[in-house]
């Protein structure tokens, strides 16, 4: 069974960076589409950003500019870079995988494997 640990939440101030890291284990990660996924308080888990088999990529309209994700698969680990955090990028990160090489999707209900998440916290 497949498993997803994220790593590198924490609390910064606006402007600040941080990098999220997914290490993946049990199925061959390279020929799944990746993605990062967020959940605030009283609101609906979102997509932030998704990298396929390819290494093509989608961004949230709210994050583009500002986000990278990206992938080592000799490393089996998805990462986020994050710059120029705001005070709204505040939730709870998620790493996911599907059963696709190329699908691109953000709705979290394509997805068929989660992690646990990992806070990030961003204040003004």
């Amino acid at each position: 069974q497949g498993q997803l640990v994220e790593s590198g939440g924490g609390s910064v101030q606006a402007g600040g960076s941080l990098r999220l890291s997914c290490a993946a284990s049990g199925y061959t990660y390279s020929r799944y589409s990746m993605g990062w996924f967020r959940q605030a308080p009283g609101k609906e888990r979102e997509g932030v950003a998704t990298i396929d088999s390819r290494g093509s990529t989608n961004y949230a309209d709210s994050v583009k500019g500002r986000f990278t994700i990206s992938k080592d698969n000799t490393k089996n680990t998805l990462y986020l870079q994050m710059d120029s955090l705001k005070p709204e990028d505040t939730a709870m990160y998620y790493c996911a995988a599907r059963k696709s090489y190329y699908g691109l999707g953000m709705a979290p209900y394509e997805y068929n494997y989660w992690g646990q998440g990992t806070q990030v916290t961003v204040s003004s």
